[in-house]
């Protein structure tokens, strides 16, 4: 009885060092995560167009992560000499940084050490899946601003690219994501979570996820909707007038941008850190286990699809995201609220 009361007041969420641990554990997994997806990627593409990938520095490659960020922080740091300098520096600043914020909310699981229930989530409030979608909208201004700053002509192209494709896309993601919500009954993810004890919500939403993740990979840049950088027509888009570790932090938001919306879409569809079956014959895997398992393979599936698909061309990624992906969106909260309704009467 004694020692549960020490090791609740040890850890209990009051405290405020147990706030700055946790988010410092965030952060440091957030970075190795960014440093280990490179290589993943390297690899992946590699096995896909039959070679081998980085396999020089350490064992299989392992330290070229390591080899990569030497190499970006001793690169010359030049810049524009036209430059908005405020506004240069904020770019890449705001894209590292509202990708980190969004995982604040993210509920990675419970650990029962000692009797006493640890959650690994940073904060939480009723209404979580708003302030993640306000903070991931962030992104869409660090790459205007840090397009529009470096007074280039292609950083202005991609800037503007940006903008107009990440304001399309971000509707047709927050229509698929209300379906989630009506069934839920809840904004708060920790409880959308609870209510996928039973039946994940891919299952019940299918049209849904399908949305939300071809969305997420607009949202991230990704082939095929890597319109802002575009190499073939804009050298780099938005980024290419930046160098050493300020396109390191463009390059950081990349990346853990892909691991929160993956994240994200585990927490929404497919029950976060909940065991793959209703009766939890798997008890003993923490769930933080199984949360980070399942944002894994949604990882290698965006992995996948990059270096499979084809860029699509502008005016049909625009057409898509409006003429396509908007009206399946609302017809998907049409139907999820017409059988809620239903089964409610």
């Amino acid at each position: 009885m004694i020692a549960d009361s020490f090791w609740t007041a040890l850890v209990g969420q009051d405290f405020w060092w147990v706030l700055v641990l946790k988010s410092a554990v965030v952060v440091l997994f957030l970075a190795t995560a960014f440093a280990y997806l490179t290589l993943a990627e390297r690899k992946v593409s590699a096995r896909i167009q039959l070679r081998y990938g980085p396999n020089r520095v350490g064992p299989f490659g392992m330290l070229q992560p390591a080899a990569d960020g030497i190499k970006l922080f001793f690169k010359e740091n030049t810049a524009p000499s036209g430059r908005d300098r405020f506004l240069y520096l904020l770019g890449p600043s705001l894209a590292a940084g509202a990708a980190m914020l969004a995982y604040a909310l993210i509920p990675l699981g419970t650990n029962n050490w000692f009797g006493y229930a640890f959650h690994w989530g940073i904060t939480h409030f009723n209404v979580g899946l708003l302030f993640i979608l306000g903070v991931t909208s962030l992104g869409v201004y660090s790459l205007f601003l840090g397009g529009w700053a470096a007074n280039s002509k292609y950083s202005l192209l991609g800037g503007l690219r940006s903008s107009a494709q990440l304001i399309s896309y971000e509707m047709a993601v927050a229509f698929a994501l209300m379906g989630v919500v009506i069934l839920a009954g809840s904004l708060d993810l920790e409880q959308i979570v609870s209510a996928q004890h039973q039946v994940w919500f891919i299952v019940l939403q299918p049209l849904g996820f399908v949305l939300y993740f071809i969305g997420a990979f607009a949202e991230t840049n990704r082939l095929p909707f890597d319109l802002p950088e575009a190499e073939t027509e804009l050298v780099g888009g938005y980024h290419t007038e930046y160098s050493s570790m300020r396109f390191g932090l463009y390059f950081l938001g990349e990346y853990v941008n892909m691991v929160t919306v993956c994240s994200i879409a585990t927490a929404l569809f497919l029950g976060g850190s909940l065991p793959i079956l209703p009766f939890h014959p798997f008890d003993w895997i923490p769930g933080p286990l199984w949360f980070l398992g399942k944002v894994g393979v949604l990882l290698f599936f965006m992995i996948w699809v990059r270096w499979t698909l084809p860029r699509l061309r502008y005016d049909r990624l625009m057409n898509f995201g409006w003429k396509v992906l908007l009206p399946l969106g609302l017809l998907n909260i049409v139907i999820t609220g017409a059988v809620v309704a239903l089964r409610a009467s």
